[in-house]
């Protein structure tokens, strides 16, 4: 799939207005990309500020106003679910906090051509993030050689959230039976895809952290990422 028909990008926002037109610009860039925003209710209107994205470009920014428990890993079911319903070739998983550079798009989806599932990654080149401290970089880095040891997933980056997926491959995946939520649910994915026999690839990225706003990183999140892999290792031996 050298030249595919037509390419969303999902991005779950959460408080995000002063990022997202920028980002919404950067997407829009590429032809054949269209912006799927699926907002948890922002208290500072984000919401509102996709709406007029989406006013300002009919037929390439749509927005779901996701309703009841908040979450990342529910928001990306929702979107995820719809991206597939409208008929795209390739889907895209995204940041919304600039973190992710929409000039990597193209490249990101080049290697679909010849991978299920595409990572954006951080570390196949070496390190290459910008403006984290020392201390972030040796737990992402200890993150994941964690799961990769407790799943044998034989990927760089698995905590990455950039992605990209070819329809088929996402439509194998159950996604309502997805049960982590947080950023564990990036992890859960990538799980159920390797169990599923996708070919995962992987394309370097410079990934820059946060401009504006808060991380969504918590003690809890972390927690969370500690106890998914060995969950999602004996749901699997329990399937097989």
């Amino acid at each position: 799939m050298t030249s595919p028909r037509d390419i969303v990008v999902v991005v779950p926002t959460y408080n995000e207005r002063d990022n997202l037109p920028t980002l919404t610009s950067g997407i829009l860039a590429h032809p054949g990309f269209r912006l799927l925003v699926v907002d948890d209710g922002s208290p500072d209107g984000t919401g509102a500020v996709a709406d007029e994205l989406a006013r300002q470009h009919p037929g390439r920014v749509d927005v779901l106003h996701r309703t009841g428990p908040r979450g990342l890993g529910r928001s990306y079911i929702d979107g995820l679910k719809r991206a597939l319903a409208s008929g795209a070739d390739l889907i895209f998983q995204m940041d919304a906090d600039l973190s992710h550079n929409p000039e990597h798009l193209p490249g990101i989806a080049a290697g679909a051509s010849e991978y299920d599932v595409v990572i954006g990654s951080r570390y196949l080149t070496g390190v290459s993030v910008v403006n984290w401290p020392l201390h972030r970089i040796f737990l992402s880095a200890f993150a994941n050689r964690y799961i990769r040891f407790v799943t044998r997933i034989s990927v760089s980056d698995c905590t990455s959230g950039f992605r990209c997926w070819r329809r088929e491959a996402l439509a194998r995946i159950p996604l309502d039976a997805m049960v982590s939520n947080g950023y564990a649910f990036i992890v859960e994915m990538l799980f159920e895809a390797s169990r599923r026999g996708c070919r995962i690839g992987e394309v370097p990225i410079i990934f820059v952290e946060r401009r504006q706003g808060q991380s969504k990183v918590s003690g809890r999140v972390l927690a969370e990422s500690l106890v998914v892999p060995w969950r999602l290792l004996f749901r699997g031996r329990r399937r097989s």
